[in-house]
């Protein structure tokens, strides 16, 4: 019998079931990330400590959404970057048509190979609502309005 501080994160299958979701709909699956050294994406294009990433297939190539990482290749400003992301580091899922997905609690600390956990990050700040952070990624002119400080990420249902 599995004890609930032996059982694995539940983290990797719902980001799969929201991906497969998104895609099966026609919508186009972004990822919210928050930042650190473990994290390899294009600095270039972190904000805030925080990036954004497109995970469709038509952006991707040889994506891989594993329990512990999601891995795939992309083209940041036309040049090709392997990122990895580990799953600790997301923070939300979401149809970016939409804004419909899930967010997931910033991780204090994850398991590192071995057994012993990452030290947590020293400030976190709140991470913006999916529906904000997909205006951030639809290019409009218009910068997104902040979403209060409310110490923990939420999502806004769109109809």
């Amino acid at each position: 019998m599995l004890n609930a501080p032996d059982a694995s994160s539940t983290r990797p299958y719902l980001l799969r079931a929201m991906h497969e979701w998104c895609t099966a709909n026609g919508f186009t699956p972004y990822v919210a990330v928050v930042v650190d050294e473990t994290v390899q994406v294009p600095l270039e294009y972190v904000k805030n400590g925080e990036i954004v990433l497109n995970v469709s297939y038509d952006a991707t190539a040889g994506m891989a959404l594993g329990n512990d990482f999601i891995e795939f290749k992309a083209r940041f400003g036309g040049v090709p970057r392997e990122i990895i992301v580990p799953i600790h580091r997301v923070i939300a899922i979401y149809a970016r048509e939409n804004g419909q997905g899930m967010s997931f609690p910033v991780s204090a600390a994850a398991p590192a190979p071995g057994g012993h956990a990452t030290p947590a990050p020293t400030a976190a700040r709140p991470v913006l609502s999916a529906v904000d952070a997909a205006n951030v990624n639809k290019g409009d002119d218009e910068p997104p309005t902040p979403t209060p400080p409310s110490g923990r990420p939420t999502l806004t249902r769109v109809k």
